[in-house]
């Protein structure tokens, strides 16, 4: 078995590892480059057969829903068979009708996690991991007697935390390549953490309590450990989280029964509507589909007089609906997501800017979807393998200081496992 990672050595975004045996390949990952201005465009790694589906290229394995992980897969041949986590597959469809550039992608096999699977000569152990994108994998993959881990994305400071602690006390063995993400390096120093979504909880509670009107709150409908987070930190303070279409229908494609959603049994959970949505709803002919959540819908004219005991998942541009408006005095606004994301000229800067404007005090309460260097530091020595190679990551040269048996290698090298 040999590998090529075709983006990743150097920068995080853009991820796409190539794996060989026997002449066949396969992918793991193919995602769009973070610094990508048009999708459509974006250039598609140099893999043979990926745009005509010849080769021997058996499948693209995906480890989990991030678009930095598959953004360019609907540039490549349908052909090709995807792989990817049964609510991978659901939540993509479900948000597919309300993203611009979303794709529902179908998958031929699906992975589960300590279920293996195999794939021409590659056989293919999945782990479900603790990430902020929800039914995320890490993967053993063994091919001609050699055996290679790849981390995928990963923390151990979400919800699921219990699956980074499973993953150190029952690591992979005898691993002879560990491909590992590195996205916190350079972001935190070596002995410190992220916050976990727990102490996030706690800080809602707080803020949520202090805020005299309604509290909006701008994460990923997608981070679903977020979404989770927010909503217990709602209930706890005597509020009712409002929803919209798009993260009703994600909720409901998660198909997990201890994930808050508009099914009987949650309280505290409502969902509104915008009038730019339901206008979108009925463009695309799928204005029915809301009628399941009919029992917790709040109408325009009902959300004035929720305000004051509510919490919104909100974006920027529901900041001109006009309902919305009518419930913004004494408001807070809560960022959520990166902070990348508010560089100037971005939509978060705009939603700053817009807070500023209105006299709505705008606040950042986040942590991140990756793992600490402390925690990387764990999980490397857990698995120990005999060589650790960074993928993911702005920071590669740090990895040697940090890790043991550390190869560097460049974006299109082959390396035999």
């Amino acid at each position: 078995m040999r590998i090529r990672i075709h983006r990743g050595t150097r920068e995080i975004g853009g991820t796409c590892i190539e794996l060989e045996s026997a002449a066949s390949r396969i992918l793991l990952d193919l995602g769009l480059p973070l610094d990508a201005t048009d999708p459509a465009s974006a250039p598609l790694p140099g893999v043979d057969g990926l745009a005509d589906g010849s080769s021997g290229l058996l499948a693209i394995v995906l480890s989990h829903g991030h678009r930095d992980h598959w953004g360019l897969v609907p540039r490549a041949s349908p052909r090709i068979p995807l792989v990817m986590g049964r609510a991978t597959e659901s939540i993509m469809r479900a948000a597919a009708d309300f993203i611009p550039d979303g794709v529902a992608l179908n998958a031929a096999q699906h992975l589960e996690h300590g279920k293996r699977m195999q794939i021409g000569p590659f056989a293919i152990l999945p782990r479900l991991v603790d990430h902020s994108g929800f039914d995320a994998y890490a993967m053993e993959i063994e091919a001609d007697g050699k055996r290679l881990f790849y981390s995928g994305d990963l923390r151990a400071h979400g919800r699921k935390a219990r699956l980074f602690e499973a993953l150190i006390e029952t690591p992979p063995r005898d691993v002879d390549v560990m491909l590992m993400e590195g996205s916190s390096l350079g972001r935190l120093a070596q002995d410190e953490a992220f916050p976990t979504e727990e102490a996030l909880e706690e800080v809602f509670v707080e803020r949520f309590r202090e805020t005299p009107g309604i509290a909006l709150v701008a994460c990923s409908a997608q981070n679903i450990d977020r979404v989770v987070t927010v909503y217990r930190a709602a209930k706890r303070t005597g509020r009712t989280l409002i929803v919209d279409a798009y993260a009703a229908e994600v909720l409901k494609a998660t198909g997990t029964d201890s994930i808050p959603k508009p099914v009987a049994g949650w309280p505290n959970l409502a969902v509104f509507i915008p009038q730019r949505q339901r206008q979108q709803l009925k463009q695309k002919g799928i204005a029915p589909l809301v009628d399941s959540y009919r029992a917790f819908r709040i109408w325009p004219g009902q959300l004035a007089g929720h305000g004051a005991r509510s919490v919104m998942l909100f974006r920027g541009w529901m900041m001109s609906d006009p309902d919305v408006v009518n419930v913004l005095a004494g408001a807070r606004l809560f960022w959520s997501q990166w902070d990348g994301y508010l560089r100037d000229g971005s939509p978060g800067a705009a939603l700053r800017a817009d807070c500023e404007r209105r006299d709505i005090p705008f606040e950042v309460v986040h942590t991140s979807g990756h793992a600490s260097p402390g925690d990387l530091k764990r999980l490397a020595m857990a698995v120990s393998p005999r060589r650790l190679i960074p993928v993911h990551t702005f920071e590669r040269l740090r990895f040697p200081e940090l890790f043991n048996n550390v190869m560097l290698v460049d974006d299109g090298e082959w390396i035999d496992v």
